[in-house]
């Protein structure tokens, strides 16, 4: 009876120590969710690049107020805006805090929920810029 008992007890910790365990891996820390944001858009870059070479020429010739003008300099704005955020973010974490989950003090807990909202930002730029040059291009 002893072992039944002894048995049941370690199951019933084992259970909730695994289900613990499972629910931290299920939620993203908030480091985890913005670099997630990052890694989303990151493979975008060079699909930016192609775009604006294949708006340039047609850019080049229909002159600044073209619509194909306008979303070259969107591809390059948001290029630019990921770039920066990078420099930015690097420069207020240090790769222990982004890579290994090293504790964040008090104000670097605000600037990551700043870097958040910058991120989302930058991704939304990316998105929608590919997405304007593309509709242009396939009227082509």
């Amino acid at each position: 009876m002893k072992k039944i008992l002894y048995t049941l007890v370690i199951a019933t910790f084992l259970t909730f120590t695994s289900c613990k365990e499972n629910k931290k891996t299920e939620e993203p820390s908030k480091m985890e969710h913005v670099m997630s944001i990052h890694d989303e858009v990151m493979p975008k870059m060079g699909t930016l690049g192609k775009l604006v070479g294949q708006l340039k020429p047609m850019a080049d010739s229909l002159g600044a107020e073209s619509a194909e003008f306008k979303a070259m300099k969107d591809l390059q704005e948001a290029n630019r805006s990921m770039m920066d955020w990078m420099q930015g973010f690097g420069d207020r974490f240090d790769a222990e805090e982004i890579m290994n989950g090293k504790e964040l003090s008090d104000e670097k807990k605000a600037w990551l929920k700043e870097e958040e909202e910058k991120v989302q930002q930058v991704k939304e730029n990316i998105n929608s810029s590919i997405e304007r040059a593309e509709e242009i291009l396939g009227k082509q």
